[in-house]
């Protein structure tokens, strides 16, 4: 099974895309895994919050086959402990032809997005800007990929 992350505008700040980067390679040793970063909007100060994210959701829509597993990483999405993450990545992995996961931007997704994607994943109920959810994510997929494996990275 191949997993996608995609990304809504770049990651800025460079300690997270460092670690960011340190993450990705590492899946890479356990499964397929890429990132995928669609480039931000330009000129959205002339754009209302639904028209941004109609558009962002057309460039997401793109990026899709229609075989694909969609996971949206959403507010409002079911909150998973690390163990639980663990067992239904693998599960996914034994039913997903490709899994993608997609962080959106700053609004949110478009109701084409939402129709689309099968689920929905909140990492907290806290909110973190989109750069550190970047991060907090591939690290939580590593984790996963290390437990699947009963490697000692995640402690009970």
């Amino acid at each position: 099974m191949k997993t996608l992350l995609i990304l809504v505008g770049k990651t800025t700040d460079k300690h997270f895309q460092a670690s960011i980067n340190d993450y990705v390679e590492r899946i890479g040793h356990y499964m397929p895994f890429e990132l995928v970063t669609i480039p931000e909007l330009k000129n959205t100060k002339h754009l209302s919050e639904q028209q941004q994210k109609t558009a962002e959701g057309e460039l997401i829509l793109r990026q899709l086959q229609p075989q694909d597993t969609v996971v949206l990483l959403d507010e409002h999405g079911r909150e998973l402990r690390s163990v639980e993450l663990a067992r239904w990545l693998q599960q996914k992995q034994a039913t997903a032809r490709r899994l993608v996961f997609v962080i959106g931007g700053p609004y949110g997704f478009s109701p084409d997005v939402y129709a689309r994607a099968q689920e929905q994943l909140s990492l907290s109920r806290l909110t973190f800007s989109h750069q550190m959810i970047r991060l907090i994510f591939t690290e939580q997929i590593y984790r996963a990929c290390t437990i699947i494996k009963g490697e000692p990275y995640h402690h009970e």
